[in-house]
């Protein structure tokens, strides 16, 4: 959903175009990596320590030096140009977690999907999901030290993704490779909407 921010008053003609964008994917996958390293705001995180009984239903395999996990949500906030803001919300990775999705969701423009190749598997939740309430979505590819680099064409066929989702190699822990993403989500998304008012209008 796209709004006008009103702090300081007068026309919403003059007033920045403010969206929200989750960030979404497995645990461990780099989402509250992401939001820290291109938010201009100190971001908000929710993170506790992983317990002995947390482990017990968090699948660690592949993040066994992980130590925390977000029980909640991250929030960051980044200006991409004088007329668009951009406010992101990072989702929680585990199951146990996801019944907070529906909250994060409302009103976002779409989603950036994060993707550990050693783990593609742990997308498939994030995308069900995103595909099944037809929210705009692309996907980051994490490049993660030492993983393997996969050809685009190949994470596409992995994840059945279809052709018109974009798919965005980064390194979450680089504030101008995160944001490249998050401004191929926005065009993206604008893109997709207005071939959506052209289909309507043909009918």
């Amino acid at each position: 959903m796209l709004f006008a921010d009103s702090d300081q008053g007068g026309t919403r003609e003059n007033l920045p175009v403010t969206v929200k964008i989750l960030i979404a994917g497995g645990f461990g996958v780099g989402k509250t990596t992401l939001v820290s390293s291109v938010s201009e705001i100190r971001p908000l995180r929710t993170e506790e320590d992983l317990s002995e009984t947390g482990a017990r239903f968090d699948l660690l395999d592949g993040v066994t030096g992980k130590t925390t996990t977000t029980v909640a949500m991250d929030f960051g906030r980044i200006t991409v140009s004088e007329g668009l803001r951009i406010y992101l919300f990072g989702t929680p990775g585990q199951q146990r977690f996801w019944f907070m999705w529906d909250e994060l969701a409302f009103g976002a423009l779409g989603a950036v999907v994060l993707a550990d190749t050693r783990r593609l598997a742990d997308c498939f939740p994030a995308i069900d999901y995103f595909e099944e309430r037809a929210t705009t979505f692309v996907i980051g590819v994490n490049c993660f030290d030492g993983a393997r680099r996969y050809d685009h064409d190949d994470i596409r066929a992995a994840l059945a993704l279809d052709s018109h989702v974009p798919i965005v190699s980064c390194d979450a822990r680089q504030r101008s490779s995160s944001k490249t993403v998050l401004v191929t989500l926005v065009e993206h998304a604008i893109s997709s909407r207005a071939e959506a008012v052209a289909a309507r209008t043909l009918r």
